[in-house]
């Protein structure tokens, strides 16, 4: 049977990039896998012909010598076969590509992993096959000045803890645990999945290697029991809204001495009622009154450090923004302070007496030609649309 081209067979053009043929190997790779697709022997045979065409195509020297020769490079005789052919070879495994994708072996791409190929998930194992404790995510949440500032804060919280009987050991006093006869201490099983071997945690000893035959009463052998915890967290100066730290080994305790999860404390910076955050910078909105702003003079702001005084000046428009420097927040890592910007807005009285009255009626009627420029270039602008000169 004839070959069918190996860029249609990953269904990218000759020109496509090394990550582009990547992408594609990887999402078809998962299509037509034998675990996805059971009894299938169109998808088996199309799985076989995609890591033919990876094999190849992800090598830059194969690659070239393909372009060139086509399949006849890779025939028998030709010492750079392909496939089953290919010295050394066999077709190309799709967990190498994942692996690279996501970062090496281990992490994510374990993660996905079990979860595409229905592994276990959500608990860490050590090396030795010891079942880890669960990561735990804590929200906590600050005022704006507590973030400016930075600060120290207790968290309490509930966890599986290591047990204070057994102290992790998951045996009673005097008893010692034994090897798992069923993964002879290794804490995996290994099961056939098509054409790969996959390993997963023993049923019998979850993953520990090792069974307790006179478990601890406290905490029926599983090494951890649930504590109330207590916990200090340090909160640099300048954090931002949503902003995570992780707290290493502060999670939840392994099973019968597996590895500690760590802590990722989720903070929450509350909204402020007089300042909004851009990044390093701070927004605030000051009203001024009308005399203040034709004539000028100076105001009081607040700032995070206490009130600032600001100078304003004559004919000051509402909506102008002023810049007080180095009166923002702190950067987190150290970079300085941001700016406060004041946003003045002129507010119009409500309620005005006689007397007030009677003094602005005075004003309207003075001659006021340059006195109102923007008023002024208004109307000219309207009149002209009208049609006037």
């Amino acid at each position: 049977m004839t070959k069918r081209d190996y860029y249609e067979v990953l269904g990218v053009g000759r020109e496509a990039t090394e990550e582009e043929i990547k992408r594609a190997y990887r999402k078809l790779a998962l299509k037509y896998h034998p675990d996805k697709n059971p009894g299938d022997k169109e998808a088996e045979e199309k799985f076989k012909e995609l890591g033919e065409a990876y094999e190849v195509l992800s090598d830059q020297q194969k690659r070239a010598t393909y372009d060139r020769f086509g399949h006849a490079a890779f025939g028998p005789g030709s010492g750079a076969g392909a496939g089953g052919q290919y010295p050394g070879g066999g077709f190309h495994d799709p967990f190498e590509i994942f692996r690279d994708v996501f970062g090496g072996g281990g992490g994510v791409f374990d993660d996905f992993f079990e979860q595409a190929f229905g592994g276990g998930a959500g608990s860490r194992r050590s090396r030795g096959g010891a079942q880890g404790g669960n990561d735990l995510r804590y929200d906590l949440e600050i005022d704006l000045e507590e973030a400016a500032r930075g600060i120290e804060k207790e968290i309490t919280f509930n966890k599986l803890d290591t047990c204070l009987e057994c102290h992790g050991r998951g045996a009673s006093d005097g008893s010692q645990a034994e090897t798992c006869p069923t993964c002879h201490g290794q804490g995996q099983v290994a099961h056939s999945r098509g054409f790969f071997t996959v390993a997963s945690a023993c049923p019998r000893c979850n993953g520990a290697g090792q069974i307790v035959t006179n478990p601890c009463k406290r905490c029926g052998g599983e090494g951890r029991m649930h504590h109330r915890t207590k916990l200090k967290v340090r909160i640099p100066a300048g954090i931002e809204d949503g902003s995570r730290l992780r707290s290493s080994g502060n999670g939840e305790a392994g099973v019968r001495g597996g590895p500690a999860g760590d802590l990722y404390v989720v903070v929450h910076v509350h909204e402020h009622d007089i300042f909004t955050r851009h990044g390093d910078d701070l927004l605030c909105e000051v009203p001024i009154d009308f005399p203040t702003a034709a004539l000028g003079g100076e105001i009081e702001v607040p700032t995070l450090n206490g009130a600032a005084r600001l100078k304003i000046p004559t004919g000051t428009q509402s909506g102008t923004l002023f810049r007080l420097r180095g009166k923002g927040m702190p950067n987190v890592h150290g970079h300085g302070h941001g700016d406060q910007h004041v946003h003045v807005m002129v507010e119009v009285p409500t309620r005005l007496s006689h007397a007030q009255r009677e003094k602005l009626d005075e004003f309207a009627a003075l001659p006021n030609n340059d006195s109102y420029p923007q008023l002024k270039s208004f109307l000219d602008k309207a009149k002209r649309f009208f049609g006037g000169k």
